[in-house]
């Protein structure tokens, strides 16, 4: 089967059995204008879900919630790191949902490449406060609005790079490390009401990750055990799981999810 006719499968699914039924969850999904975002809205729509995606572009954000469906599926564009966004998206989740049962942490950005000793530290910060405490604001906030009285689940899109050393990422990696620890520290606070997990993926086919593959993939991938690179949709399957009955009892876990390039570590 080749990777063009798998994600076809992917995304034809629930079209094959008409428009799935509404589960009557409701999920927050931040980055989700595309890459790993929109492929974990995506699953979540295909089985029924209601979806509210965020993202800084407008026009990006407009087109996505067409394609997943405008009768499920809201946008509220807006920057991970400012608090009145991440105001703005609950309370818009709230009125166009009632409710907010699942909240995915993806939104992420990486703005540097170069050694650790050379690390403008203001670059270090703006790292951190997209990747690490708006996922934190935003796990404050639901918590408040929904899952405290409710219950619900959080993934954070954490990364492989946050459990190795990452050579040139060093930043995206110390943030990444802090939310395998966030993730940690909210599943022990939030339980029982609330499961807490995260997933880290190796190098997925995303336009934020471009620059590690483009021009030399068949090369990137033959690193990989499973002989290739991830897509979005690998990511989406990982987080309806967590976000699903099945996995009722699995909280402050991360998940790996990287094609068995961690096999690999140590050998020379």
């Amino acid at each position: 089967m080749t990777q063009q006719t798998r994600d076809e499968q992917i995304r034809d699914a629930p079209a094959a059995g008409g428009r799935p039924q509404d589960s009557g969850k409701v999920a927050l999904v931040t980055g989700a204008s595309r890459g790993i975002g929109y492929g974990v809205a995506e699953a979540l729509v295909a089985r029924g879900d209601r979806v509210c995606i965020t993202a800084r572009g407008e026009d990006a954000l407009k087109e996505a919630v067409e394609r997943l469906g405008s009768d499920r599926v809201i946008g509220v564009a807006g920057k991970a790191h400012d608090e009145a966004h991440q105001a703005i998206a609950v309370e818009r989740t709230m009125e166009a949902f009632g409710r907010v049962d699942f909240l995915v942490n993806n939104a992420g950005t990486n703005p540097v490449f170069g050694p650790m000793a050379e690390l403008d530290l203001n670059v270090a910060r703006k790292v951190f406060e997209t990747n690490v405490v708006s996922a934190l604001g935003f796990a404050q906030l639901t918590w408040k609005f929904w899952q405290k009285e409710n219950g619900g689940a959080i993934v954070n899109i954490a990364s492989l790079a946050g459990i190795s050393a990452s050579p040139f990422i060093g930043a995206y990696g110390m943030s990444k490390a802090a939310m395998v620890n966030l993730t940690l520290q909210l599943a022990h606070e939030f339980a029982p009401a609330v499961r807490v997990n995260a997933i880290a993926p190796a190098v997925v086919k995303t336009r934020f990750a471009q620059a590690l593959y483009e021009g030399r993939e068949a090369e990137a991938a033959a690193s990989y055990p499973l002989g290739r690179l991830g897509v979005p949709e690998d990511i989406g399957g990982a987080a309806a799981f967590l976000t699903s009955d099945q996995s009722d009892w699995i909280t402050g876990q991360t998940l790996v999810v990287d094609g068995g390039i961690f096999l690999n570590a140590g050998v020379g």
